[in-house]
């Protein structure tokens, strides 16, 4: 649950702005690189090679949003006949002392969304909810649903705390009644104002209920605290089963299995994290990267990818969870809390650790190839039918052309870079704007990162959202783009992946892969788009 809205020091976003509209701006001979064009020149060397194509923005089928709102946190469910149906928290840019109601979506495919519109309505400002929190849906063995959710009242409910665990239950998931009072506030010794998202599920092996709480003490800090139940009304404290000692909070905590491990999933600080143990008692232990998504590298202005839970349909676990929406200034790599709903698939490895990959239900909805020319922009381009070679000497860069980025496409191709070398995608060049952004795949620094400025600038500015990738596991690496309008999720190697939103690849842009001062073999590249 959302407790604060940051916002972007006005300095700063100036500073983004100017840099993002000087593409190849001027600077001192002192600061500036050898090798880097005046922005004349730039502008003409960029410029796409290939003709404009039609486009069309599509409805969004992929990651789904309210009209004029937009996704905040999910709560999975999955229904007996594999439907995933995600309970979200329904944010908008007027909210006032009533907000957050709980509306819903619902899927076979993740590839169309029905919308069921509200759900669970916010109480009023004498009611412990007047603001509706993260939860849980889930059914007990008599077949009656329920919902557990936050209650938030910043009046502090008499003293009690502002949060609290509520309550609501139906036969049919389209009707939800409310119990009206709260089940309980934070126990003694925990913060009574940080107590939220609570997660619910029936453990077999105790005959009994398990509840996990987002909870907060002075001397621990963020931990997630265990509640037990065999009626889901008496909840007994047990106490704190992870404590990483390093989050404030550790909010939208979910405990999962796959094969011989568990697994507890929590986020904070913009970023969805992950820790894992030999059992659903613990103890529980990050590892070293634990991060799945990007992190922004402004705090409190980076939701790429957030309060993610996991739902289980046949064999596929997926993370469910929502990209932010743009901030302050388009394409600044800079998310602002909620925005649509985005689903990954999550991968084990050998040794425990996870991965992400693309849902492998989205190979039913992109079924058609689309052929694509390519053709240089600059010099150090080769082209051999759907494989690209470039070669690109420091301070300088290589770029090829694949025309008009369809609105709706996945693009796969295998990746060889130099060593420390630094290339990727590029989206821009049509003729109304000749500007190529870029994100990329940089062995430099073993990162994944956007940068939201422009091609010609990339050497000279720190990326916005990043996430860390050993670019030493493999020689070759397998890409997979899976794009929808202005957003564009990059998979690799079912390892990462970075999500991000990039206006500047719409309204007819291009797409194209490049490279910086180094060398790269983009291989066997395939684009497909929906029937």
């Amino acid at each position: 649950m959302r407790t604060r809205r940051f916002l972007i020091a006005l300095p700063l976003v100036l500073a983004l702005a100017l840099s993002a509209c000087g593409a190849g701006g001027a600077s001192s001979d002192s600061e500036a690189a050898p090798d880097v064009a005046p922005a004349e020149e730039v502008a003409t060397s960029t410029a796409a090679v290939l003709p404009d194509e039609v486009y069309q923005a599509v409805d969004a089928q992929l990651f789904p949003g309210p009209e004029g709102a937009y996704v905040g946190d999910v709560m999975p469910f999955v229904t007996k006949d594999g439907q995933l149906e995600l309970y979200y928290l329904y944010d908008t840019s007027h909210n006032g002392q009533g907000y957050h109601p709980i509306y819903k979506y619902s899927t076979l495919d993740l590839s169309g969304y029905e919308d069921h519109g509200m759900m669970l309505n916010n109480g009023q400002g004498s009611d412990a909810d007047p603001a509706l929190g993260t939860g849980s849906v889930m059914q007990d063995k008599d077949g009656v649903y329920h919902l557990f959710y936050t209650g938030h009242n910043d009046t502090g409910n008499a003293g009690r705390g502002k949060e609290c665990v509520m309550h609501a239950s139906s036969t049919d998931r389209e009707n939800w009644v409310k119990d009206g009072e709260p089940l309980f506030f934070a126990p003694d010794g925990y913060d009574k104002d940080d107590f939220r998202d609570p997660e619910v599920f029936w453990v077999e092996e105790e005959q009994c209920y398990w509840l996990l709480m987002s909870a907060r003490t002075e001397e621990l800090e963020g931990v997630v605290v265990k509640y037990t139940s065999t009626d889901l009304k008496n909840w007994e404290f047990v106490g704190p089963i992870f404590a990483p000692l390093n989050e404030y909070m550790c909010e939208c905590p979910d405990l999962f299995k796959i094969g011989d491990y568990w697994y507890l999933t929590y986020s904070w600080d913009c970023v969805t994290y992950y820790a894992k143990s030999d059992s659903m008692y613990g103890p529980f232990v990050p590892p070293r990267d634990n991060i799945l998504d990007g992190k922004g590298l402004m705090s409190g202005n980076g939701f790429i990818f957030y309060a993610a839970k996991t739902a289980q349909v046949d064999d596929h676990v997926y993370l469910c969870g929502w990209i932010g929406q743009a901030g302050l200034s388009a394409d600044s790599g800079m998310y602002q809390w909620a925005g649509n709903v985005l689903v990954h698939e999550i991968v084990q490895h050998e040794d425990g650790t996870l991965g992400v990959k693309a849902p492998e239900v989205l190979d039913d909805y992109f079924t058609v190839d689309k052929p694509f020319n390519a053709a240089a922009v600059t010099d150090g381009v080769s082209i051999d039918g759907n494989n690209i070679t470039l070669s690109a000497n420091e301070g300088v860069f290589a770029l090829a052309d694949m025309g008009t980025r369809p609105a709706s496409m996945t693009l796969e191709c295998d990746v060889r870079l130099d060593e420390d070398g630094l290339a990727g995608f590029a989206f821009g060049g049509s003729g109304s704007d000749e500007n190529w952004t870029v994100l990329c795949l940089d062995g430099r620094r073993d990162q994944l990162h956007y940068e939201g400025g422009y091609i010609t600038d990339i050497a000279m500015t720190e990326p916005m959202a990043v996430t860390r990738f050993n670019f030493d596991r493999s020689s070759t690496h397998h890409v997979k783009l899976v794009c929808e309008n202005d957003v564009v999720v990059m998979y690799v190697d079912d390892v990462k992946c970075l999500s991000s939103r990039i206006s500047h690849g719409t309204n007819g842009a291009h797409i194209g892969v490049f490279s910086e001062g180094s060398g790269a073999t983009f291989s066997n590249i395939t684009i497909s788009v929906p029937a």
